[in-house]
């Protein structure tokens, strides 16, 4: 590329997770780009498993949660190491939303590429062994303000937690399937004399950030250990934490502990994209799809999306004009 990123002051990247998923994520960057190949050639011999065939084709095992986690992460880094090495792309800090928060390890220099696929592959098939399919559920629950909302009472002798406070205007509730539907007619109950509030059941496979994923996260800690030589814990501190809502503490201890947590706890969103906002001049998207825009939008602060080449080459352009 003829024109580098270099005007866009102090940077913070941001990654979407499971549910941005899509056939054909990050093939215009593969097609394109010698690095974000490599990218996927890493990913492919790490996992035992063709990631192109995976990420780009009609493939059903896209959906399949043990799959889906290291295939949008194997996208989002391909794409990452493509602005990065050919469009100059350099950042400060970095987040990502649940999964999300792996690739935002990985791009900050803390986690591996290799161990990473491999983390969140044995990640999704423990999340999905935790409940069988059908058993659990995950609704959005979407009115303004509703995040600051006590939902004790709304879910008094309920198998369900609030497994995401995502803007001040969404949280995501998570639990038994029945108890998530009772959760939110209780909540449609209590607000039907002010902003009824709209709730939206959400298709995924199993009931992540909620109680029911706590028998695994002793496993999933011995995971993360298996690889914890690897780690370069150092550099935690420039990335957030979904499970503390501020940034890592850049200690081994610190960061197994807080994403073995993050298993079965709340993902504070709303405190990252705080701790983001702070310290950025600029906030950049990077993935399959762009979920996280809205989220931050409604905390008042405007970011720019790279689900593609094209959206990059739109940023780029942008930026020359608006240096020249």
């Amino acid at each position: 590329m003829s024109t580098r990123l270099i005007s866009l002051g102090r940077v913070a990247l941001v990654f979407p997770g499971q549910g941005s998923q899509r056939p054909g994520m990050a093939r215009d960057f593969c097609e394109q780009f010698a690095v974000a190949r490599l990218v996927f050639d890493e990913a492919s011999d790490a996992l035992a498993i063709d990631m192109r065939a995976l990420c780009f084709e009609d493939d059903a095992r896209l959906n399949l949660t043990e799959f889906t986690q290291p295939a949008i992460l194997t996208a989002e880094m391909a794409m990452w190491r493509a602005l990065v090495t050919d469009f100059g792309l350099a950042a400060a800090n970095y987040g990502g939303h649940s999964l999300g928060e792996y690739s935002a390890l990985c791009a900050a220099g803390v986690i591996p590429l290799a161990d990473a696929v491999r983390i969140v592959r044995r990640r999704g098939a423990l999340m999905q062994e935790a409940v069988p399919v059908g058993a659990g559920a995950m609704s959005a629950v979407i009115a303004s303000g509703i995040a600051a909302r006590d939902f004790a009472t709304d879910l008094a002798g309920l198998e369900v937690d609030v497994a995401n406070r995502n803007s001040r205007d969404q949280v995501v509730l998570s639990g038994t399937a029945p108890a998530v539907a009772a959760a939110g007619e209780r909540i449609r109950s209590s607000l039907a004399t002010s902003a009824s509030p709209e709730i939206v059941p959400l298709n995924v496979s199993a009931p992540f950030h909620s109680r029911l994923m706590a028998g695994i996260e002793e496993e999933f800690r011995g995971v993360l250990m298996d690889a914890a030589p690897r780690f370069r814990p150092e550099h935690a501190g420039a990335v957030t934490s979904n499970f503390l809502g501020g940034f890592h503490r850049p200690t081994l201890e610190s960061l197994v502990d807080a994403l073995t947590r993050q298993i079965s706890g709340s993902v504070d969103w709303m405190g990252n994209m705080a701790t983001l906002m702070a310290v950025a001049d600029r906030i950049l998207e990077i993935g399959p799809n762009r979920p996280l825009r809205g989220f931050f939008k409604a905390e008042g602060r405007d970011i720019t999306s790279i689900i593609s080449v094209k959206t990059a080459v739109a940023l780029m352009t942008a930026e020359k004009e608006r240096a020249a």
